[in-house]
């Protein structure tokens, strides 16, 4: 099993010294949703929630987010993201809001917190603009899918 790289010996949390690393081209993709009352999502496809657009708002928060991860988490290198994307859409049939998160740089390490930030600030600004209509909604399954670039080559989820 590999050991956890943020403590020293003593037990100390330290940020990981990647300066000897080289620099690669590195891509993460993270997932997640929001499920919701059915009138809930009709009301974000209709555009009648009172604060805006839902999708075009998270859409930006999520790409925010992703940029101000270290910020965020502690220990996270700031890094010079070169693309972030963040897709929201909309599945009547569950009823939920699926957010897909891709974040890609060259650099000496990954994005995989980058891409995890993009979805969970796009869930919880969904969950902001309609929780006046809707409280029960849940934030599920946020999780990594995809990563790629490195020493640890590439990772797919299952």
């Amino acid at each position: 099993m590999a050991e956890l790289t943020h403590f020293d010996s003593q037990g100390n949390a330290v940020m990981v010294d990647v300066g000897g690393k080289a620099a690669t081209s590195r891509v993460a993709v993270a997932k997640g949703s929001v499920l919701m009352a059915a009138e809930t999502m009709a009301l974000i496809q209709a555009g009648g929630v009172g604060k805006g657009d839902v999708l075009a708002v998270a859409q930006l928060a999520g790409i925010m987010g992703a940029k101000r991860t270290p910020d965020l988490i502690p220990l996270c290198h700031p890094l010079a993201l070169s693309s972030v994307q963040v897709e929201l859409r909309c599945d009547p049939a569950r009823p939920a809001i699926d957010i897909t998160a891709t974040c890609r740089l060259t650099g000496q390490t990954g994005v995989e917190m980058e891409a995890l930030t993009a979805v969970s600030v796009a869930a919880l600004t969904v969950y902001d603009m309609c929780k006046a209509v809707d409280r029960s909604m849940r934030i599920t399954d946020i999780r990594l899918v995809h990563k790629a670039g490195g020493k640890s080559g590439v990772f797919n989820a299952d």
